[in-house]
Parts: structure tokens; sequence; C-alpha cells
């Protein structure tokens, strides 16, 4: 992750549609407090810190030394169900595909409407579709994939009112799905992040960026994951 997140498609389509949703909804801008969970190896913390004033926060001491190898300063070991932040301390959360991760997801939803200041605003994405759940999630350790509305019913519970909630990657469903199928019987734990050639990354991650682009008009009806802006009254 560490070697591609900087450019391999899937990274690059889905840091993209972050940053949309975070300029459209006013939090990427000069000054504004946002925390990146579950930051990985670091490389959204980078692209975000340009602009705003990140922490980065990861329950593993190994993606931390990541992060920190890309010259980030600002980093906490912390659960996401149990931040070490005061209440209303950030404009802006971010949480891409964390809480998936997590057996208590309605804590960390709970404690990221805490930690926002009010008006403040959420963006998380997840994976879809528990149907689509294979080796690969079992891999990633993964507790759960979901569908739209039980991200909006996480969400309204937990306090935070929805914006926008949508599928993302949708082109990709068909192929997903159907190598999904494909391997099913299979009980092999393997990720799967498939090496494609220079021409081909490039040619997904502009397919992503034009997809992204759709999102931010109009919400998909189906998709590989889950995309979801919340906000603190």
């Amino acid at each position: 992750m560490f070697r591609l997140e900087e450019s391999y498609w899937w990274f690059v389509g889905r840091h993209d549609l972050v940053k949309r949703m975070l300029r459209r909804y006013g939090v990427l801008r000069t000054g504004a407090r946002v925390l990146d969970l579950g930051c990985g190896t670091g490389a959204m913390s980078v692209e975000l810190g340009s602009q705003c004033d990140v922490v980065s926060v990861d329950l593993s001491p190994l993606a931390l030394s990541y992060s920190a190898r890309r010259g980030i300063k600002r980093l906490c070991a912390a659960d996401a169900q149990r931040l070490p932040f005061a209440d209303d301390t950030f404009d802006g959360v971010i949480a891409l595909d964390i809480l998936e991760h997590l057996p208590d997801d309605a804590a960390s939803a709970r404690e990221i409407r805490r930690v926002l200041k009010p008006g403040g605003r959420v963006v998380i994405t997840v994976p879809a579709y528990q149907s689509l759940w294979s080796g690969h999630d079992l891999a990633l350790m993964h507790h759960r994939r979901y569908v739209a509305s039980e991200v909006r019913a996480l969400f309204e519970v937990a306090g935070l009112r929805v914006r926008k909630l949508s599928y993302a990657m949708a082109f990709l469903y068909p192929v997903v799905w159907f190598v999904r199928r494909l391997t099913a019987a299979r009980t092999k734990q393997e990720a799967t992040l498939v090496q494609v050639p220079a021409w081909a990354n490039a040619l997904l991650a502009g397919l992503l960026r034009a997809e992204n682009g759709a999102i931010c008009a109009a919400d998909l009806p189906f998709g590989v994951t889950v995309l979801c802006v919340g906000e603190k009254p």
C-alpha cells in the first residue's frame, strides 16, 4: 500500500472523490482542522495537508511508521471506537474504508459525531454488498460490507445528518461481481490488488475521475463502494 497509494488507480480515484466531497461541502479550505481516521500509510493525509491542518490516526504502529516516512508529523495511535480528542475539535473527518474493520461501527460513528464541531462534515467510504464478500474481505479483516440504507441508518442513529449518499466505482461492479462469483468456492484469504500496465492504470484512474464528476451531480444506484457525507447539526 505504501508503494502504490500515490499512483495505483483505485487509490487515485478514491482520493479524488473524497477531495471533491470535502471541497463541495466546505471542508477543504485553508486552516480547516481535519481528522484522517485510519490514515494507513498516509498518502491522503499528505494530499490534504497542503491546505488543511491534518491529524492522522491509525491503530496500527506499522501503518503510522509508514506515514512518518512520508514526513507526516501529527500522528496519533488510537482506536476509532474510542478517540482521544475533546468534543467539537474538528471541522472535518475522513474515514476511508475503516468502519468495516471495526467490531462496533456504531461506536465509531458516535465518536466521529462527538469530535466534529457543530456544522462539521464527515466523509466515509465502505465496501458495498455482502453478496460481494470474498477471501479479499477475509484477508483485510473486514467484519461486514454495507448497502446504502445501512450507512444512512448508522449515521442517523449516531446523530449525523446525511448530506450525500451514493454508491461509487459503479463501472467496476459487473467485473467485481463476476470475479467474486467465479471464485466464490475458494477459501483462500488473499487481497486482490491486481497489477496493471501503466496505460491501463491511467485509463482506469481517468474513468474513476469521470465517474466522480457524475457522483457530484447525482447519486449512483449501485457500485462496489458506498460513499456518505454526514454533518453534525
